[in-house]
């Protein structure tokens, strides 16, 4: 039979071994990669938070107030709290990769770890007190 595939009938079950759904939970290294990546939700969570903000702030003053009042809700201050804890977390364990993921060299000699990531973490500083500063005058 021309075109056809000589695969066997019948074969053996594959081995693999059974994986814990908690396997992250064995290691410190993978736990704290399981809690950077769940940080994401505070990021994507902050932005959806931003972009209802800008939306409210477009339709009117009135639907700026409700949104306000919505955001000053005792639960979700709470709940920001804990957004705002995992945002550090994010953005420290973020600046603390930035050596290993990018390289940089100036006159042929690379710049040491700890100047790019005091570097990122000054700058973090600043732009955060601007905001701030800028959030007090309003």
């Amino acid at each position: 039979m021309a075109g056809t595939l000589d695969a066997p009938r019948y074969h053996g079950r594959w081995h693999r071994p059974r994986t814990s759904v908690f396997w992250w939970l064995e290691s410190w290294r993978y736990t704290r990669f399981v809690l950077r990546e769940l940080t994401s939700v505070c990021v994507a969570w902050t932005a959806l938070v931003l972009m209802a903000y800008v939306g409210a702030a477009g339709l009117g003053a009135e639907a700026l107030a409700t949104f306000l009042s919505w955001m000053g809700a005792p639960w979700l201050v709470a709940w920001h709290v804990v957004v705002l804890a995992g945002l550090v977390y994010h953005s420290v364990s973020w600046f603390s990769l930035a050596p290993s993921a990018m390289v940089v060299r100036v006159g042929g000699r690379r710049v040491p770890a700890s100047l790019i990531v005091g570097g990122n973490v000054a700058a973090w500083v600043v732009v955060s007190a601007a905001l701030l500063w800028l959030a007090g005058r309003a």
